[in-house]
């Protein structure tokens, strides 16, 4: 009996987030019946987290590798309004290699600054996001953004479309969360991204260009932000100039709960994605309930304050040992 409970206990401790996870589903469904498992609400829920979920994978590079992107919010927006304003002008498919081009630039220029120069991610990313911000509003002179004729393009099935009663969306995070997890898990550069993270001075001395790497992960982060703005503007068919605000905190917040480490080194992408999902559903639920949307920011915030006591508490008692 013992032996069995502790066997209970230890797959507790090992995937507590999918626990958490099924405890939330149970929790949201009981206390709004009728409204959370709906395919309606769930088809809801999964086109919107899909976006986060693609960043996030991104994300979940950038942490692993020792530091931060607040700029990916602002670079949503960006990305998102370029698609738009594009589609009618050049057509659906250079509006999108654009789109991303502009995230792919964005990421190169944050991961150069940050990997070559040696400055602080925060800081950078925290002035890009203000750059984007403004050279969003110059771009589109402030004003509301859509495409003209929306039913004669097909530009909306990436945002709207289904594949055998399933989201495009969904679909398309499943496929990158899969190259994104076998990249981080599977491959040198993988590792190298892991070394970088959990121990800069190490990794010098083993041969790894430390700046490259730091480069490479904004740069990927940049370019699956681009991938997120599209997929918001297929979704939308129309853009306001702050349509991605809010962005990065969304996405930082399921990565983080996903467990990937606040100081580097260690991450997941599929709890990376786990996480969004419990973010998304939380937001979810609380519109339901009739919660005004202050209480989620604080729910979130909370959600912040636990893991990283929950990671700086298991890194000092391992420390200890």
């Amino acid at each position: 009996m013992n032996r069995a409970v502790s066997k209970v206990i230890g797959i507790g401790k090992q995937q507590g987030l999918l626990v958490a996870f099924a405890v939330l589903i149970l929790v949201f469904s009981l206390t709004a019946p009728g409204l959370f498992l709906t395919p309606k609400n769930i088809t809801l829920v999964l086109r919107q987290i899909a976006i986060w979920g693609v960043i996030a994978c991104g994300m979940t590079l950038v942490i692993v590798s020792g530091h931060w992107d607040l700029s990916v919010g602002s670079l949503t927006s960006l990305t998102t309004v370029v698609a738009i304003t594009l589609h009618d002008k050049i057509g659906p498919i250079p509006a999108i290699i654009i789109a991303l081009l502009v995230g792919l630039l964005s990421g190169m220029i944050s991961g150069y600054l940050v990997g070559y120069q040696k400055l602080n991610s925060l800081i950078i990313t925290l002035g890009m996001m203000g750059v984007l911000q403004a050279i969003t509003l110059i771009y589109t002179g402030g004003k509301y953004s859509r495409i003209v004729e929306p039913e004669e393009t097909w530009f909306s099935f990436i945002g709207r479309g289904f594949v055998w009663q399933i989201p495009f969306p969904v679909i398309l995070l499943a496929a990158i969360g899969v190259v994104f997890t076998i990249l981080l898990t599977r491959t040198v550069y993988g590792r190298r991204v892991r070394a970088v993270g959990g121990n800069p001075v190490a990794s010098k001395f083993t041969g790894i260009r430390e700046s490259f790497v730091v480069m490479s992960a904004f740069m990927l982060t940049g370019l699956l932000t681009g991938i997120g703005g599209v997929m918001l503007g297929s979704r939308m068919m129309a853009a306001q100039n702050y349509i991605g605000s809010g962005y990065e905190f969304q996405v930082i917040t399921g990565v983080i709960l996903g467990g990937t480490s606040l100081t580097g080194g260690e991450g997941n992408i599929f709890k990376s994605i786990i996480g969004i999902v419990i973010i998304g559903m939380l937001n979810n639920w609380f519109i339901l309930m009739g919660m005004q949307y202050y209480y989620q920011w604080a729910a979130q915030w909370v959600i912040i304050l636990a893991v990283v006591w929950i990671d700086v508490a298991g890194k000092r008692a391992r420390a200890m040992e």
